[in-house]
């Protein structure tokens, strides 16, 4: 594939992200598919995965833990099989009640038509930070004002 092309299929992943469809982004990768962040103690979904199922269970995981706020990839540069993208995301940490935003990089490896290994690389103290109300005490994470709570009766 060209390099054209092979931005053309990582905005496609992106789109389908955007929109929810993960099941149509899990498609767009390989079996045995290399995934990687950084890790980031108290993140339950940071670290490296490998196969599709596994990244599955990863936006499962983001999915219970976070809120997508923003989303904005910016700019596209492809060299042979690699693409690499830097934007900008927003979250909130529903454990916390804490918005982060910060840039990113993300870097794809295509091969066949389809990525065959995804890198992240954003500023783990913010997302460190905004976790860390949870790492450093479930329970006050839980009761925090504005927290789910049963309501009274």
């Amino acid at each position: 594939m060209s390099g054209q092309e092979n931005i053309e299929l990582v905005k496609q992943c992106y789109e389908a992200f955007a929109q929810g469809d993960i099941e149509r982004l899990l498609n767009y990768m390989k079996d045995d598919v290399d995934w990687e962040l950084p890790l980031v103690e108290g993140v339950p979904f940071s670290g490296k995965r490998q196969g599709r199922n596994a990244v599955g269970e990863f936006f499962a995981l983001v999915g219970s833990f976070q809120e997508l706020r923003e989303f904005r990839p910016e700019e596209f540069t492809a060299q042979g099989d690699r693409v690499v993208v830097t934007g900008r995301y927003a979250w909130l940490v529903k454990p916390t009640g804490t918005e982060f935003s910060c840039e990113w990089c993300h870097i794809f490896h295509i091969a066949g038509g389809k990525f065959s290994k995804f890198k992240e690389f954003t500023d783990t103290n913010k997302a460190a930070l905004a976790y860390e109300l949870v790492a450093s005490n479930p329970l006050k994470a839980a009761t925090r004002p504005g927290a789910d709570q049963p309501a009274a009766h």
